[in-house]
């Protein structure tokens, strides 16, 4: 299982710690991830022209890999700011604020109806679909948008991204490593999945509520579009109108889900549907509301919509092209530098690490879980899971019992961490449709996603 680690891979772990050091302390970390990537090419290449090139080609990599979240937010936000300077969007919300009336409620709907979405079509279609509608909703009864960010980010990418028990393609991928059937695994992997759900999400919202209370989270209502075209104009559109395409929204919403179901779309597939739709909604909304100046209206909301989307995914785009080089980025950005026998430098890590532990039950839950950690840190969350799935069933050989368990553990330690709720750079969705900072979500995450990660360990190794 495990690897000669070479100079790259002890690099590449540093900059990781130094990455981690800055986050905690609340400081940027572009420099850091440039200085990583250049010390990774520099070393892999030996060429000083070679390793300034890398970081620019890591850009690009990065911004190939992010550019089909980076439209669809961008569109959403373009179709949100249209919805809002019409007016249709307070005729869309009228009918939530029934029943969500207080920041508790907006928190637990919000986080359940992300997770049951996310069962089906996976986190980033679900918050496409949630963000224009609840966010707005969630805002004006007092939940901060940091708060909203983690109710869909714990409970979408976290919760049902973990389980997959609808799609099933997590636990397949473990299973297969793991030389068992997915039944066993998903089976498994309920118990854990149920307290790692329950006391992450608790967690952060006893956080929270804190923090509300004493003043360092608060509601800035203009936090989801914020400029001046935000101001409702009732003369645009008549009731009547407003209230037919307040209707057809989430008529074309429920097609898109229909839809979903009946080609089997997924992922990338179901993104892009809702992506499609919502330009044709931003057409409707400008060309209903203000006529022959609708081809206008609608390039400037799109070209708002970009602007946004690139502002938010800026700071983001160096980190991501430094984790992309602990994965299958680095042969694309630097060459084929690694050794023979490597299958990146984040799964070389985590073989290592289980190579030498010593075997029990207890270690052996321990193990997984930081194996599944150090394989999300690229950022997947599901490249490195078929590594976990082959060190549990190396463990359970040896402890002669727990191969479901400890594949589950580790399918869900990977998918929490990269799939993700703590790699800054792959909950940009989430931190983007509610306009904060990637990495501030980050660090609001971390302490009840390690609080929930040393639970669920300990759970499982009375279930092994």
């Amino acid at each position: 299982m495990g690897i000669d680690l070479t100079a790259l891979h002890w690099i590449y772990l540093v900059f990781i710690g130094f990455i981690i050091l800055f986050m905690v302390f609340r400081k940027d970390t572009t420099i850091v991830c440039i200085a990583g990537i250049f010390s990774i090419a520099l070393v892999a290449t030996g060429s000083l022209s070679g390793s300034i090139s890398s970081v620019f080609n890591s850009f690009i990599f990065a911004i190939t890999e992010l550019l089909s979240t980076i439209l669809v937010i961008s569109i959403i936000v373009a179709m949100s700011k249209g919805l809002t300077a019409t007016g249709v969007n307070d005729v869309m919300i009228r009918p939530f604020t029934k029943f969500i009336r207080t920041p508790a409620l907006a928190y637990w709907t919000i986080g359940i109806v992300m997770m049951l979405i996310s069962w089906f079509f996976w986190p980033s279609p679900a918050v496409a679909l949630l963000g224009a509608v609840l966010v707005p909703v969630a805002l004006r009864v007092g939940l901060p948008a940091l708060g909203i960010a983690m109710a869909m980010n714990l409970f979408g990418h976290g919760i049902a991204l973990s389980g997959d028990f609808v799609i099933q393609a997590a636990p397949k991928l473990t299973a297969d490593a793991a030389g068992i059937p997915v039944a066993e695994v998903i089976a498994a992997s309920v118990p854990l999945v149920i307290v790692m759900g329950a006391v992450t999400t608790i967690t952060a919202f006893l956080f929270i509520k804190r923090d509300m209370k004493k003043g360092i989270l608060k509601v800035n209502q203009s936090t989801f579009l914020d400029d001046d075209e935000n101001v409702t104009d009732s003369d645009l559109l008549s009731t009547t109108w407003k209230k037919m395409i307040a209707l057809l929204i989430p008529v074309l919403f429920a097609l898109n889900i229909a839809a979903m179901v009946s080609f089997d779309l997924q992922g990338g597939d179901a993104t892009a549907l809702i992506g499609g739709t919502s330009i044709f909604i931003l057409l409707i909304i400008s060309l209903s509301a203000f006529k022959a100046k609708g081809l206008e209206r609608t390039t400037g909301y799109l070209i708002d919509g970009f602007q946004f989307g690139f502002k938010v995914f800026g700071p983001v785009i160096p980190i991501a092209a430094f984790f992309y080089l602990g994965d299958a980025g680095f042969q694309t950005i630097i060459g084929d530098f690694l050794p023979k026998t490597s299958h990146g430098i984040v799964n070389d890590l985590g073989a290592s690490l289980a190579a030498v532990v010593p075997l029990s039950k207890a270690v052996g839950a321990v193990t997984l879980t930081i194996v599944g950690a150090i394989t999300g840190l690229d950022g997947s969350g599901f490249s490195g899971i078929s590594l976990a799935g082959s060190v549990a069933n190396l463990f359970a050989e040896s402890i002669g019992t727990g191969a479901a368990t400890l594949t589950a553990l580790g399918q869900i330690a990977g998918i929490w961490v990269g799939g993700g709720t703590l790699v800054p750079w792959a909950i940009i969705p989430v931190a983007a449709i509610c306009n904060v900072d990637p990495f501030e979500l980050a660090r609001r995450n971390m302490l009840p996603v390690i609080i929930g990660l040393t639970v669920t360990t300990i759970v499982a190794m009375f279930l092994i």
